[in-house]
């Protein structure tokens, strides 16, 4: 039974690396796509040295700024299914994160806060003094920690399958967690996740180091409810009906954040800026592939809301 958890936390970038898509690793630059529809080729690649991580980026679109953050183990790629919708209006900043793709591990240990710290840097040297942030799951751990302690360089933040505590995941999770690091290296060479890295990355070797230093990352306790208190700028959390954490957990969250405390009145007028949305037939290990992720989050953060109040209805 651990053994499958395991194995299912492991790789649940695997679905979306298995997409169709084509990579580069001499020029890294993927041309992603997903069935009929293609993501633009990026405008503008490179590496970054940030804080002593030389951090590999693309950017695809034109628009508004957006960063986007993938989950563990996972790299740019694993946005594949949902890149062309969110490129359509957008510029999108894709980074690889420490240890990820095409941006090498080092020897820094990782630390949430640090890459927190190193994402605001980063869209600091690409002209931008603020833009609004997607994060999934690791990714969006490091993007609720460049908003709390970077508030001024994001304006709308989305964080997708993410705890505010650790014992907000399902113990069965925390077992798991408790069990990566390199001594699975060997048994995940077959997978597409493996492969993938393999693929890109600048170091192959590093493989047993990415895990052991994750299996590190999730084993270290935290609570960060008292920094999510802080956030000022709109939030949206976003979950799948059968994630990985505790339904209480995502509405506590919510309500930490000021949401989900009260009626919101005919007229919106004591309704939260803060959304919480729960997608249904959605488990963490497709959300970051699933169109609808992009297709939930798009109004919020271009300020706009597709319901109109009962008393607009009536004046049609």
């Amino acid at each position: 039974m651990i053994r499958s958890t395991i194995f299912a936390l492991l790789t649940s970038v695997a679905a979306g690396l298995a997409a169709p898509q084509a990579v580069n690793a001499q020029e890294g630059k993927p041309a992603v796509t997903t069935g009929t529809k293609t993501a633009p080729m990026p405008s503008k690649t490179g590496y970054l040295p940030i804080n002593g991580v030389n951090y590999y980026y693309e950017i695809r679109g034109e628009g508004e700024p957006l960063l986007l953050l993938h989950g563990g183990l996972g790299s740019i790629d694993m946005f594949g299914p949902v890149m062309p919708i969110l490129a359509k209006g957008r510029a999108v900043i894709a980074v690889d994160l420490q240890g990820h793709g095409r941006t090498a591990l080092g020897d820094r240990p990782l630390s949430m806060e640090a890459l927190g710290d190193d994402m605001a840097a980063l869209v600091k040297a690409l002209g931008h003094e603020q833009l609004d942030v997607i994060g999934y799951s690791f990714g969006g751990a490091i993007a609720f920690r460049m908003a709390v302690q970077h508030p001024q360089a994001v304006r709308r933040l989305v964080i997708a399958s993410i705890c505010f505590a650790r014992d907000g995941f399902y113990p069965e999770i925390l077992e798991a967690q408790s069990h990566v690091g390199a001594g699975m290296a060997e048994m995940m060479k077959p997978t597409p996740m493996y492969q993938s890295y393999a693929a890109i990355a600048p170091k192959v070797e590093d493989f047993p180091r990415l895990l052991d230093a994750m299996g590190a990352l999730m084993a270290r306790p935290y609570d960060w409810s008292e920094d999510v208190k802080t956030l000022k700028m709109p939030v949206m959390l976003v979950y799948g009906d059968s994630d990985m954490f505790r339904p209480e957990h995502m509405v506590k969250f919510y309500q930490l954040l000021g949401g989900g405390l009260r009626d919101a009145g005919w007229g919106r007028e004591t309704m939260s800026q803060n959304r919480l949305a729960i997608l249904p037939d959605l488990t963490h290990y497709e959300m970051f592939s699933a169109p609808v992720l992009a297709e939930t989050v798009l109004p919020f953060l271009n300020g706009k809301s597709g319901a109109k109040s009962w008393a607009e209805q009536v004046a049609k």
